[in-house]
């Protein structure tokens, strides 16, 4: 069979996370942490619109529970999903256990507006409806994870809240681009790592999607005191799959905070 087109999305993106989750199961790792936008990264808002798929009728998000529920490995995923209307959809990222069931929904908080200097004029919010809550973390076999997307990096109000709530592991699924991914992604990821004192897991779209994107790729894992245990590099088209691997350790996560104490001072200024 010749190798799929990119221009193909829902199959390009199916074969290509197949083969991730397949080898995910050979290296008998417990979770698999995907990107945002997983399903595909259209070329225009109105093919946004026309391509997203509820998870009870995409072939792609069927795949992944059959394979989660068949190799026993949770997934992470983002995803688009229909908004109420048809007109836009919602950046969701979803959490699918190891029975194959979707147990918990993140939709996207901040939309990335901006006209970057020598870059692409990206309006995530004309295809796209923003989400309106933080969702609490919740319990995995790998920890206590906290969910956010790509913008939202830039926002510690978000990884805060759920530090507040004892996340261990937060989750940056991206699709950066290649300006600003140079210029502040592993920072970020970093930053967000050190302050909340949890893991940091960030993968990330790589490489030319169409004739008009390309993502930054890096794809990274950072450990609470800030250390990047596991990175990739930024993809191409040619390229075959690659999966970064890390333990979570959570005795080196509570030996951080502890020996870290951050006791904040809401007596001067307010809880985030």
């Amino acid at each position: 069979m010749p190798p799929p087109k990119r221009g193909c999305y829902p199959y390009y993106s199916a074969t290509i996370f197949q083969t991730t989750s397949s080898t995910a199961v050979h290296i008998h790792i417990q979770a698999l942490f995907l990107p945002e936008a997983s399903d595909y990264i259209a070329s225009s808002p109105a093919e946004t619109v026309l391509l997203a798929q509820s998870v009870h009728q995409s072939p792609f998000v069927l795949g992944l529970q059959k394979e989660a529920r068949e190799s026993k490995l949770s997934i992470n995923v983002g995803i688009h999903e229909p908004a109420q209307g048809g007109e836009k959809v919602k950046n969701t990222l979803i959490w699918i256990d190891e029975t194959g069931e979707i147990t918990q929904r993140y939709q996207k908080i901040h939309l990335f507006d901006v006209d970057i200097k020598d870059g692409p004029v990206l309006k995530e919010s004309r295809s796209v409806e923003k989400g309106m809550e933080i969702l609490p973390p919740f319990n995995t076999p790998v920890g206590r994870v906290g969910l956010s997307i790509c913008f939202d990096l830039r926002f510690p109000e978000i990884s805060l809240s759920l530090r507040r709530q004892n996340a261990q592991i937060i989750t940056y699924p991206s699709a950066f681009t290649v300006p600003t991914g140079q210029a502040h992604w592993e920072t970020l990821l970093r930053a967000r790592a050190i302050e909340t004192q949890a893991y940091v897991i960030a993968a990330a779209q790589a490489g030319a999607h169409n004739d008009k994107r390309i993502s930054y790729g890096h794809s990274m894992i950072v450990n609470p005191w800030g250390e990047v245990v596991a990175k990739l590099g930024g993809g191409s088209v040619s390229q075959e799959p690659e999966i970064a691997v890390a333990n979570i350790d959570l005795n080196l996560l509570e030996k951080v905070r502890r020996e870290m104490p951050l006791l904040r001072r809401t007596d001067v200024y307010p809880e985030i």
